[in-house]
């Protein structure tokens, strides 16, 4: 299904746009971390100033909201921008695990043909073999040699081509074998990551709605 929707024109033509929003969204997410690290240290040297100085608990209150809302900020910008970039990995491999597949269906292809051609040549030798073994005349043996040296040239130039395409076609599927595994530990870390972020989302929307209270 990657594959299909991978090698869709339309993709190549959509993959400068996407390197240019990749690049456009990584900048907005660096910025606002920075922005919300930021007004952490600003609202924590407040926060001990104002502690330290023992003002009305309106005004504290308000420094310590602002504080909450600034670490808030910095754990939803730091988990997005590292999800983005996880994503973008998962994307990358994806691409060339499509690509790979690509190929390796290719190898395959040329592998069946070559394997079929050394096949029917085989065949023809053997045929012309029993056909020439009756025949003792000098100039039809020097001929059949002739012809029967060219056979064997032909099956071995075959065979050492047959060899090369195997040994590609086995360099190529342990490429793809070796893709998939890595793309299946970016996902199982994806799951990992999506369940931390939800646990912390949900302990933050705790502590926001005990500070309203």
């Amino acid at each position: 299904r990657w594959q299909k929707i991978f090698m869709f024109p339309l993709w190549s033509k959509m993959a400068v746009f996407w390197n240019k929003m990749f690049l456009t969204i990584i900048v907005l997410l660096i910025v606002l971390f920075l922005d919300a690290v930021r007004e952490v240290r600003k609202y924590s040297s407040v926060h001990v100033s104002e502690k330290a100085a023992n003002v009305n608990s309106s005004a504290f209150d308000h420094i310590q909201m602002k504080l909450f809302r600034s670490q808030r900020n910095l754990y939803l910008s730091g988990f997005s921008l590292f999800l983005w970039l996880v994503l973008r990995r998962t994307v990358s491999l994806l691409t060339q695990l499509a690509k790979e597949m690509a190929s390796h269906a290719a190898l395959e292809t040329q592998v069946n043909d070559a394997t079929e051609a050394a096949k029917k040549y085989m065949a023809e030798n053997e045929r012309l073999q029993e056909a020439l073994s009756g025949k003792g005349n000098g100039k039809k043996k020097e001929s059949r040699d002739t012809t029967e040296e060219k056979l064997k040239e032909e099956v071995e130039h075959l065979k050492a081509e047959l060899q090369k395409t195997s040994n590609a076609f086995h360099k190529a599927k342990t490429e793809v074998a070796a893709v998939k595994k890595q793309s299946e530990g970016l996902r199982r870390e994806y799951d990992r990551l999506m369940k931390e972020f939800e646990q912390l989302q949900q302990s933050l929307n705790k502590a926001e709605d005990k500070k309203d209270l």
